[in-house]
């Protein structure tokens, strides 16, 4: 078993490598977006000052990515006083399958403070949803990774009406300090919120994702501990669902906002 982190550390500051991306961790026909998403923050991270900030990560997800191997290129963009915007491509047959783009910026004196994001409301662990046995083999194959407490809304396929999914989430089998690569690796591990519309298993994936991070992840927070999670749904149609999410720590301090645009075949 290839553990995430294992894969992160594979990677090297080198603007050019190749990495063995691992089996294990399928979602459909492709690898789980979130491992790819991370390895893709984990390059671009080398090619940065360490007293910058992530403030802005967006993923394109172009193509199916394979297990095996894959070509990293890093490149930076623009290199100013305060902010570096750098660009990462994952290359399999000669093709662009991933492409991603990280923006950093350090922290400077503003007058503007302004705190006006919602706060989680999320029913306790205790309350939860869990997936029910016979829902193993319907599920992606690199949730075994993952534990997952749905508190809002409902579960993937039950008919649900609701515009609002989520819950906690954690790593089952890794507990090291949180870094932004194991969060995106938790927040991906959810389902799209539109799949609990549907009665009947149909495929959906990822097109694009944007995550935004206010401030630097708490330093004290772990991969094990359990992570909030809540999804809305903005709109849906035509095979497609435009969705935002916010996640917060135990703490209920907002970590992260999320942007996804989704396909869904059915």
């Amino acid at each position: 078993m290839t553990l995430f982190s294992d894969v992160l550390a594979s990677i090297t500051s080198s603007p050019d490598q190749t990495i063995q991306l691992p089996t294990g961790w399928g979602q459909g026909r492709a690898l789980f977006g979130g491992i790819t998403a991370a390895i893709a923050w984990q390059h671009a991270q080398y090619g940065v000052a360490p007293e910058q900030h992530l403030h802005s990560f967006t993923v394109s997800f172009v193509a199916p990515v394979q297990a095996g191997p894959v070509q990293l290129q890093r490149r930076v963009l623009r290199e100013g006083s305060n902010v570096t915007q750098i660009s990462v491509e994952f290359i399999q047959a000669g093709a662009v399958v991933l492409a991603a783009l990280a923006t950093y910026g350090k922290a400077r004196p503003s007058a503007v403070q302004v705190q006006n994001t919602p706060s989680p409301q999320i029913p306790p662990v205790e309350q939860a949803l869990k997936f029910p046995p016979i829902a193993a083999s319907l599920l992606p194959e690199f949730t075994q990774f993952f534990d997952y407490a749905i508190t809002v809304g409902g579960l993937p396929f039950s008919g649900v009406k609701s515009n609002e999914f989520g819950g906690w989430m954690r790593f089952k089998h890794e507990q090291h300090p949180i870094t932004i690569g194991l969060l995106l690796g938790l927040v991906d591990a959810w389902p799209p919120a539109v799949l609990m519309h549907l009665t009947t298993p149909c495929p959906a994936s990822s097109l694009t994702w944007t995550i935004e991070f206010p401030a630097p992840l708490p330093e004290t927070a772990s991969s094990h501990d359990w992570w909030q999670y809540r999804a809305i749904i903005d709109h849906a149609a035509d095979g497609y669902g435009h969705t935002q999410a916010h996640i917060w720590d135990a703490k209920n301090r907002l970590v992260a906002i999320s942007r996804q645009t989704v396909t869904v075949f059915g």
